[in-house]
């Protein structure tokens, strides 16, 4: 009975295993607000790191946060490092380029575990309103593939994005 137990336990974990090998090497989370608002108005809240504590829903995760920001003020080489509790780790972020189209960020994760994604909010004006569309791409290390088995990487961070977004709606709103 107990051989019967084991094996039927190292089954599900080798099948588990074996899923996760076939996982997407690459992961892509996006969500997207229209916002009332050109994007003249927009890119200066995304591309100047000073903004984010106002908007970005990542900020609240730590209000003893440590935050250090370096480089230009604002657009191209501007610089944002944290250092907070388990719920918002620790890492950096570049601002790569910055136009009315699109912002790009480096973002590097170093704790709760390394990794470097790249980070776009794309802006596109219609009219009176701008689409604004928050994505983040980067690989999909194995135990990642693994995790993401149990937990939706979608749903998890989509969710902040839409936050974050809806944040960002009401500020270059007003």
């Amino acid at each position: 009975m107990f051989k019967k137990i084991l094996l039927g336990i190292v089954a599900v974990i080798a099948a588990i295993l074996i899923i996760a090998a076939f996982q997407p090497d690459t992961f892509h989370v996006q969500r997207t607000a229209t916002i009332k608002a050109p994007p003249e108005k927009i890119v200066p809240l995304i591309a100047d790191f000073h903004h984010w504590s106002s908007w970005s829903p990542f900020e609240k995760l730590d209000p003893a946060m440590k935050r250090t920001m370096s480089g230009a003020p604002s657009g191209p080489g501007a610089v944002y490092a944290w250092d907070g509790n388990s719920k918002a780790g620790a890492g950096r972020m570049e601002v790569l380029s910055a136009s009315a189209a699109a912002v790009k960020i480096q973002l590097d994760f170093t704790r709760p575990f390394a990794s470097h994604t790249l980070a776009e909010f794309t802006l596109e004006p219609h009219g009176d309103t701008t689409n604004v569309t928050w994505s983040m791409t980067g690989p999909q290390m194995y135990i990642s593939k693994v995790i993401c088995l149990f937990m939706n990487m979608d749903k998890m961070v989509g969710k902040d994005f839409e936050t974050g977004l809806a944040s960002l709606k009401a500020i270059a709103e007003t």
